[in-house]
């Protein structure tokens, strides 16, 4: 095989694939990187028997043929080199990669040896703004749950339905959703619960396309952008009936300026080490709330933050850094909105524009 291809468009290719890269040692094939060349173009595939990816980019491709590379290798070479021509010439065995004044002969393994890439046709597909779909899963990626032992926890609830596109996230101590107008063709809702780490992969490669299509089998979802296709495995079960988490009314409502209220925060956090409880006093005839923190070691720490109150005066203790994940996703909002219902029940935090959000967050014992 003989192709050239520019550095920038090998980089950006590896770096697609790289997330798919095996780290199983007793099957060292697929810690590397499958490439294919014919008709002008080349075909990169990772498979780390969980997650395969496939990214397609044009070539001068002299000789077609097919190889496995070691992909930190040759990740770590290609990031080295200028942006000029690369050229890779192979036989059986080894390759060899020239570019300028540079020379690098590697060792490859058997092709042959090399997992088909799954051949699925989805029962359902939707196309979203990949942009959208982007912002959204920011907003809710922090709040999946890192333990193996529920792994519906560890997904994010993907519906779209009248026009509404909706993400659902919850580790058991807080609950995260996102929704947003979207142009949906009528029929059949579409739901699905995709890993949160695949979708941040996802949505975090590089990628120049405006739409994304997500499609589903019953045990796979495929993500379909540009020239690239991931697959990954559906977590299946049912995801927690969150809405009935939701208070239809609540006791008392703050309006807060996100930046004051983020600064804040962070000053009276400091003391804050031992105990992430910070604990709002909310005095509704004087339209204060204060915030405050203690530590046996640090000491005190306390601050007033004017605020228009809405219901009765109230105390609550959340876990500081559960509040700084909502603050930083509703960061760029002027304004949102703190709903209480009494001490010992959840926190709601809602921000509203182009991406709804509402974050649950139960409360820590005064």
């Amino acid at each position: 095989m003989k192709f050239t291809v520019s550095q920038s468009s090998l980089m950006k290719a590896l770096t697609v694939v790289a997330k798919g890269m095996g780290t199983n040692s007793t099957l060292p094939i697929l810690s590397g990187i499958y490439v294919r060349a014919q008709d002008g173009t080349l075909e990169f595939q990772t498979n780390n028997l969980t997650i395969s990816i496939r990214h397609l980019i044009p070539a001068n491709v002299e000789e077609p043929g097919e190889t496995v590379v070691s992909g930190k290798v040759i990740t770590n070479i290609v990031k080295t080199l200028s942006d000029s021509a690369v050229t890779f010439e192979g036989s059986d065995r080894t390759i060899t990669v020239s570019c300028d004044k540079s020379t690098f002969r590697l060792n490859t393994l058997n092709p042959s040896d090399w997992p088909a890439f799954p051949d699925l046709a989805p029962d359902r597909t939707i196309e979203l703004p990949g942009e959208l779909l982007s912002r959204m899963v920011d907003k809710v990626y922090k709040v999946t749950s890192r333990e193996t032992s529920r792994p519906i926890l560890q997904g994010i609830l993907l519906t779209v339905e009248d026009n509404t596109i909706r993400l659902v996230a919850t580790d058991s101590f807080r609950l995260a959703v996102c929704d947003s107008s979207v142009e949906s063709p009528a029929g059949e809702a579409f739901r699905a619960i995709v890993g949160g780490t695949v979708f941040h992969d996802v949505l975090t490669m590089p990628s120049s396309d405006e739409t994304i299509q997500i499609g589903t089998t019953e045990s796979q979802v495929i993500f379909t952008f540009g020239n690239t296709t991931f697959v990954a495995r559906r977590i299946e079960g049912n995801f927690p009936d969150y809405k009935q988490l939701l208070p239809p009314t609540c006791g008392t409502a703050v309006t807060l300026d996100v930046a004051e209220f983020s600064a804040a925060l962070k000053r009276v956090s400091v003391i804050a080490l031992q105990n992430a409880a910070v604990r709002f006093d909310i005095d509704a005839d004087a339209g204060l709330m204060r915030l405050s923190a203690s530590s046996p070691e640090q000491g005190e720490s306390s601050e007033l933050l004017p605020v228009e109150v809405e219901g009765q005066s109230l105390s609550i203790a959340l876990n500081y850094h559960y509040v700084f994940d909502c603050v930083n996703a509703v960061s760029g909002s002027d304004e949102m909105r703190l709903e209480l219902q009494g001490s010992v029940q959840p926190g709601i935090f809602k921000c509203n524009g182009k991406v709804n959000y509402l974050y649950l967050l139960m409360p820590v014992r005064l």
